[in-house]
Order: structure tokens, then sequence, then C-alpha cells
């Protein structure tokens, strides 16, 4: 079956997007190492962009809102390849950090005008598959990321893998700019005080918003303080077997795919209660004290949070029927202030309890998704 341009640039964006977010993840503890940092302030790398993310996503929103979704979409990319490539260059910590910051005040422009140019130009079906083909983009993008990061630095130490993920995100720019069609749909919406009035009296999107902060709450504390435990006696894993790891994001691949045809037919309320006790088995498997088992845990929980991920983003571009980008920058606000909460709220539970504390956390986010979901995500199967 043939790729149509708009989903494979579609697919692209996400995979821009994601490639550099959490590049740093697989090498904080070179990163620490180099620079003598300890693990709450390396984690700062995670954290930085995550939070330029969350404060700038409303008003992308309703920039976008009013100018319109590729050029903002491609201009992003094209920029974001600057901060990825200094990066490399970073002289400290506190420079690295920065640099992150400035990736994260610019991934807005490309995650949240994306889901918002799906919402506007693909209806029904096809926009069930092209948010689809997103969420893939973004798993494989964040997968990715992180493998070529962890093996950069054990071939030529951390700062290469950043160099090669600059790399990349110029040519996903440039396919972005070749693949993804204009804009027919798009009708300008003025940005005032009645659009966040509509939106936040929407109990449905509200509870969206905060499924979306949990599930990247659980993604980034799950891989953040895995890396550490991964990392420590007895497993004593490298940089390149630590970015190894996240091949189970590829799982993400398979879930989503598969979810995209059951969501067509029997809703997305059911699917996402499969996809929550697939996300619950991994969290109880990772408690065991095998590598096998911990890789297998964080396999089971990113294969299901994807899920949920997947079915968050349809469910604003199916049923906010206006201002969809500024819908999405509430989202993304709410969804990279989870994620940034990730990075610290489990450091002290890691220090008291190590992965048992981390798990609770877990636990209790996934409880959080499945009882707003079944409030919120009510509908007939289609």
């Amino acid at each position: 079956m043939t790729v149509q341009p708009r989903i494979a640039g579609v697919a692209i964006a996400g995979f821009a997007t994601f490639i550099n977010l959490y590049t740093p993840q697989a090498v904080l503890p070179a990163i620490a190492e180099s620079f003598a940092a300890g693990p709450a302030q390396t984690g700062l790398a995670i954290t930085a962009s995550l939070l330029a993310v969350a404060l700038v996503a409303p008003f992308v929103g309703g920039v976008s809102d009013r100018l319109g979704r590729k050029r903002l979409i491609t201009g992003a990319c094209f920029i974001l390849t600057i901060p990825a490539l200094l990066i490399a260059l970073s002289p400290n910590l506190p420079v690295l950090i920065v640099l992150r910051f400035v990736q994260g005040l610019l991934l807005p422009f490309i995650f949240t005008v994306t889901v918002a140019y799906v919402g506007d130009e693909c209806a029904g079906a096809e926009g069930v598959r092209a948010s689809a083909a997103y969420a893939m983009g973004t798993i494989f993008g964040g997968f990715f990321g992180r493998f070529v990061a962890g093996l950069a630095a054990d071939l030529a130490g951390w700062q290469a893998g950043f160099a090669v993920v600059g790399a990349l995100t110029l040519a996903c720019a440039m396919a972005v700019a070749a693949l993804l069609p204009r804009e027919r749909n798009f009708r300008p919406v003025a940005m005032g005080w009645a659009t966040w009035r509509m939106h936040l009296r929407n109990p449905a999107l509200l509870a969206t918003c905060i499924i979306g902060a949990c599930m990247l709450f659980s993604m980034v504390s799950a891989f953040t303080y895995a890396n550490f435990r991964l990392a420590a006696a007895p497993f004593n894993l490298t940089a390149g077997q630590l970015g190894g790891v996240f091949t189970v994001y590829l799982l993400g691949l398979v879930t989503t795919s598969v979810s995209t045809r059951l969501t067509l037919r029997i809703g997305r309320l059911p699917t996402v209660l499969v996809a929550v006790g697939l996300s619950v088995s991994g969290v109880l498997v990772g408690l065991l004290p095998s590598l096998v088992a911990v890789i297998g845990g964080l396999a089971l929980l990113s294969g299901g949070m994807f899920v949920v991920q997947t079915l968050s983003l349809g469910f604003i571009a199916a049923r906010i029927p206006q201002a969809k980008s500024t819908a999405v920058g509430m989202y993304v606000t709410t969804f990279y202030i989870g994620g940034a909460l990730g990075g610290v709220l489990p450091a002290p539970l890691w220090r008291l309890m190590g992965w048992p504390g981390v798990s609770l956390l877990l636990a209790a986010a996934i409880a959080i998704i499945t009882t707003l979901a079944s409030l919120a995500w009510r509908e007939p199967a289609r």
C-alpha cells in the first residue's frame, strides 16, 4: 500500500520532534560523569526542555490558529537544527541545560501544530490513521534519538550523539517541507478569552489533558530512573547498552498499529482499558530483580502508554470542533508539565525505596488515566 505524502510528512514531523526531546536520557550517566554532577542535576537536561514546551505551547496554539499550519511546522524544524548541533559543543552542564530549554521552546511549533493539521485536513478514519502515523513517528523518533546517543557515546563520546541528531533534524526539516501539502481546510480563528473559556469549560478536554500528563509522567519517570538502575550494580550497563534498552520503544509501533484497528472496531474507551492493563503488567514485571524482567516491564509499560497517547491526540482531533490548535496547546502544556514532574518527583522515593518507590508512582498515574478515560471517553464504537 502506497503511503500518502501527507501521512509521511506527518510521521516525519513526529520523528523530528521526539528524536530531539529525549536524546540525553540514554547518556545521562555519561553526562553526569563528564560534568561531575548528580542524577538530580543531570536530570535537568530532560526537565528543561519539558518545562519550555509547557510554557510556550498555549501561545503556539493561538499563533497557529491565526497564521496557519505548514509554515510554522517546517520553520520550527529548520530552526531546531541549530540548538541540536550546539549542544554537542556545550562546555558545561548549565550551557547544555539552556540549549535544551531553547529546543523545548521550538518543539511545540511542530508537535502542537501537526496535531491541529491532522484535525483540519484528515476526517474520519483517515484522521485516525494520520494520528496513528504521527504517533508512530514519535515512537520511532523517541527510540532512535536515545539509541544513536547511546551508541555514539560508546564510540566517540556523548557529544557525538547530539551532532548526529542535529544532522538528522535537518534532513527531517527538508523532508517535511517537501512532503507535507499546504493546508486547505484551515480557517483563521482569533485568539481571545472566549476561546480559552470554551476549552476550559469542556470537561472531556480537561480530562484528556490530565490523561496526557499522567502518560508522559509515567514514561519519563520509568525510563529516567531505569537508566540509573541499570547503570548501577548488579547490571552495570554501559551508555551504548542503555541506548539499546530503548529498543523496547519499538513495541509501541506494534501496539499503536493494532490499537488503531481496534479503536475503529470497538471504540476509544475499550481500547484504552486494554492499554492500561498492558502498562500495569509492565510495572509489576519490572519489579523483578532480573535484567530481562526490567527490560520486559519497560516494553509493556511503554507499549500501553503509547496507545494512550495516540487515543488522546485522536480524541482532540476528532471531538474538538473549533480552535483545535489552541486545544492541542492546552494538552501539550499539561502533557509536558507531567513529563517535567516525572523527572523530579520520583527522586525522593528513589533515594528512600529505590525502584519500588518509582513503581508506586507509576501505578498511581495509571490509575488516574483509567478513571478519567472511563468518565470522559464514553462514546459509541464507530
